[in-house]
């Protein structure tokens, strides 16, 4: 018992030990300075640590970042690491259908780092405004014709300030004769779409490709199915995100963030609408006949209302066995006027009316049942019926539901190919957003899977090893917490010392076993002493239980040879008895006086 007291209190003594020491501590954190010698093909080299001033905490990395470069062919590449819009084209148009102070495409855009990156140096196109109108492009080093190679498509977005409404996609403009980059805007032709777009809680990732209807020459927009991956973290974590998109000549295609596959099918499976139409329609002059019934069931014709029924019986009547409550105050209002109520100095009773005060509940009825005029409850009436309908059955002349025939689509067409689009030739951003300081970077179009990857790799995946190299351990994470949140202390105190507890607790607590000096001043016996006499004893009577088991095998061999020779001993028995008295009589009269010879002397 004193052992569990001591641990309460040690317990107790921890708990508020640490919490002294987290308001008097002060932890004084050293810079620390690590340089990173950065190779193009391999992005971060060997880890230089530098000594730490004051504080004992393992120092963190810090990345020295250098421009990506791309280990291929590509259609188009972007690292914004120049400092400069060089190469880019400000929209200047006017959107259509909207008042002149919204429809200009005035939005700031700025080549900046990243507000909290861990690559300085590393900078990226950033949508500086909110609520407005934006739009920039810029030419591709050539126009990408869909033939027989794949197209990629690939980018890196952070929402810094996080996003309410606004999107973050790409569009790859059409190689038209009137593409002006300068005029810029949404009406603007484009052969693909993609990329992440949010308004309220609904969290998209589009790719969207316009078709050409083969027949009559027009656009149609075919939207890819939503993926079934859960998008949100991509738009609430303020980590910078790979957008990836996949075009194969066999018509499939992968969407990826951070290089994992959130979405795949087919252009020609799973685009909505279809990229083809269907073979044959409904013919929308057919008219459903004027006799064709519908009805699966109908009401029995032949069925009569009972006269019985009662169609104006009410639902419900009032209970005739209810008894007024014992103190119900029938002269009492519910609600009665405030008494501390006061007419408000302002008040006009020739603009407002005549003054009465708020009405509050009666406090003399809040300790009787009830007040005013007491009524009868209600219950559910046992004659109620409602009004009588007569029973449906099933009917004899239903023809089902009507649906008009079918015809030959006559804008039915056949594309096996939708891969082979319009040809693109230049990459531009048209968004509008109710978030400031969208971040863009490290664009790339291009054909082969491993140029994207390596261009991700020197890009994307520096920033993320540099983001994880600057986050603490598991360790540090619950030091930052408990810094910020002083009771976590008590919370980690407890973690570690109660299963300690706990183990001395159960294991010291059993019952004490006496000493072997103890036995010396008694005539118990010790424990072995007992262990073998009650092992002993038990073998003892396993073995008396086994000898009795024996005889009575025995007596039952026996049985049979007693019953057989019982006859005979009985006739011995007789026979004996007989011969008894025989010799009884003639020892009787040799004994006889008269029977004696006479002794000579």
């Amino acid at each position: 018992m004193e052992l569990k007291w001591l641990l309460c209190v040690t317990l107790l003594a921890l708990g508020i030990l640490a919490l002294q020491a987290h308001d008097t501590d002060e932890d004084n954190d050293a810079d620390d300075v690590v340089d990173i010698e950065d190779d193009l093909d391999d992005g971060i080299e060997d880890v230089e640590e530098s000594k730490s001033e004051t504080s004992s905490a393992p120092p963190a990395p810090k990345v020295t970042y250098r421009p990506p470069v791309p280990t291929g062919e590509v259609y188009f590449v972007e690292s914004f690491d120049k400092g400069t819009l060089d190469g880019w084209v400000l929209s200047r148009a006017k959107k259509d259908d909207t008042d002149d102070e919204i429809a200009k495409y005035d939005g700031k855009w700025e080549v900046q780092d990243m507000k909290e990156t861990k690559l300085p140096g590393d900078k990226g196109l950033v949508m500086v405004t909110r609520a407005k109108h934006h739009a920039i492009s810029s030419k591709l080093s050539k126009p990408f014709v869909f033939d027989t190679k794949p197209l990629i498509i690939q980018y890196e977005v952070n929402f810094q300030n996080g996003i309410e409404c606004g999107g973050a996609y790409v569009k790859l403009l059409s190689k038209t004769p009137e593409l002006n980059l300068d005029q810029f805007h949404d009406k603007t032709p484009y052969t693909i779409m993609f990329g992440p777009d949010k308004c309220g809680e609904d969290y998209k990732l589009h790719f969207i490709f316009r078709h050409k209807n083969p027949k009559t020459g027009k656009y149609e927009e075919k939207h890819a199915k939503r993926p079934d991956a859960d998008l949100k973290t991509y738009f609430t974590d303020k980590k910078t995100h790979l957008y990836t998109l996949v075009l194969n000549p066999d018509n499939s295609f992968e969407i990826l963030v951070d290089q994992t596959v959130v979405n795949s099918g087919n252009l020609l499976n799973d685009m909505s609408p279809p990229v083809n139409p269907p073979r044959e329609i409904e013919d929308p002059n057919d008219q459903k006949p004027e006799d064709w019934d519908e009805r699966p069931k109908i009401p029995d014709p032949d069925a009569v209302k009972p006269d019985d029924w009662d169609e104006d019986a009410p639902a419900k009547i009032a209970d005739e066995n209810a008894v007024k409550p014992e103190g119900w105050l029938d002269d009492e209002p519910e609600y009665v006027a405030d008494p501390d109520a006061e007419k408000p100095e302002d008040w006009d009773e020739d603009m407002d009316g005549e003054w009465e005060a708020p009405q509050i509940a009666n406090p003399k009825c809040e300790t009787a049942p009830g007040c005013g005029t007491w009524q009868r409850p209600m219950i559910d009436n046992p004659n109620y019926k409602g009004k009588w309908k007569p029973p449906m059955i099933d009917n004899v002349n239903y023809q089902g539901i009507w649906k008009p025939r079918k015809i030959p689509n006559p804008d039915f067409f056949e594309d096996l190919e939708p891969f082979k689009m319009t040809p693109v030739s230049a990459v531009g951003l048209e968004l509008w957003s109710m978030t400031s300081d969208i971040f863009f970077d490290n664009f790339i179009i291009c054909t082969e899977r491993a140029v994207a990857d390596d261009w991700a790799s020197d890009g994307w995946g520096l920033k993320k090893a540099a983001d994880g190299a600057a986050e603490p351990g598991v360790v540090g994470q619950m030091m930052a917490a408990a810094e910020e949140r002083p009771w976590l202390w008590v919370v980690y105190i407890l973690t570690v010392a109660l299963p300690v507890f706990l183990v001395v607790l159960f294991c010291c607590s059993g019952k004490k076993q006496p000493s072997a000096a103890e036995y010396k001043k008694t005539d118990a016996p010790q424990p072995d002493v007992v262990d073998d006499e009650k092992e002993e004893e038990k073998d003892k009577g396993e073995k008396e239980e086994e000898e009795e088991e024996e005889d009575a095998n025995e007596e039952k061999l026996g049985s049979d040879a007693d019953l057989g020779s019982a006859s005979q001993e009985e006739e011995e028995e007789e026979e004996e008895e007989d011969r008894k008295p025989a010799s009884e009589e003639e020892e009787t009269v040799n004994r006889s006086p008269r029977n004696r010879k006479p002794r000579k002397d």
